[in-house]
């Protein structure tokens, strides 16, 4: 059974999500927004890789994957005549959230502690605590 994909920081969302080559396209690609976070990083803002991942909070491993399927789809709607639609993913913008299992107080994923009872019984607030993002796994916060 596969793991369950971790959410991924962007830090950017696009003002525009619909791109056309103009008549007579007849099929499109989504672009995930983790994906173009990964082309704007790697190719617009030229960070190396090991940069981009900290900045997606992701594993390099995981960052080059996302980034070879983003240039795989551009290059597809480009050779293609395909409409890119940027939309949908797995991704977070800013820091995620965090619940303190023993209060419920949800805070910012900076703290490893919560700022109500001091309690270190925290976990990611998405799924309450099911380890769904990078720095929540298995229901605990990592640094």
């Amino acid at each position: 059974m596969p793991r369950p994909v971790r959410c991924r920081r962007v830090e950017f969302l696009p003002r525009f999500n619909y791109f056309f080559p103009g008549e007579g396209y007849s099929d499109e690609v989504i672009l995930k927004v983790e994906e173009l976070e990964a082309i704007r990083l790697k190719d617009l803002e030229g960070l190396m890789q090991e940069e981009c991942a900290q900045k997606m909070q992701v594993s390099r491993q995981t960052f080059q994957l996302i980034l070879e399927e983003a240039r795989k789809k551009i290059a597809d709607a480009l050779i293609n005549g395909k409409a890119i639609r940027i939309e949908g993913g797995n991704y977070f913008v800013g820091s995620c959230k965090v619940v303190c299992r023993e209060c419920g107080y949800i805070f910012d994923s900076d703290l490893s502690e919560c700022p109500v009872c001091h309690s270190k019984n925290v976990g990611c607030a998405k799924g309450m605590g099911k380890g769904h993002c990078f720095r929540h796994r298995h229901g605990k916060l990592e640094a």
